[in-house]
């Protein structure tokens, strides 16, 4: 997990800092709904790579954002859910989601 003192001074800055990307955002709106398989977020995120999709998994899992359970099966199956904290960002995606119908409403 990041240390505060590695953080932007800046409240915007941190919540940019870790969830600012493209592909984080949208990792976290398909969270939303249900945890996911790995291979189940890749076919549903058009574009990214495994290596993108590895990494940004990692870094929110990192950051807390993301919980990562490995099932014991065979083959193991490891499925990615919002944690608490990750949960504590539903307003801000619910307000992006607002904000992107009406701006589209308006066209």
């Amino acid at each position: 997990m990041v240390k505060k003192e590695e953080l932007p001074t800046c409240p915007v800055a941190t919540t940019v800092q870790l969830i600012g990307n493209k592909w984080k955002l949208l990792i976290i709106r398909n969270l939303r709904v249900r945890p996911w398989r790995f291979n189940e977020l890749q076919k549903s995120l058009e574009g990214i790579s495994q290596k993108v999709l590895t990494d940004s998994l990692r870094s929110m899992e990192n950051d807390g954002i993301v919980i990562r359970t490995v099932y014991p099966e065979v083959p193991p199956r490891v499925e990615y859910a919002l944690s608490e904290l990750g949960e504590s960002m539903r307003p801000i995606l619910d307000a992006m989601e607002a904000w992107g119908i009406a701006y589209k409403k308006q066209l």
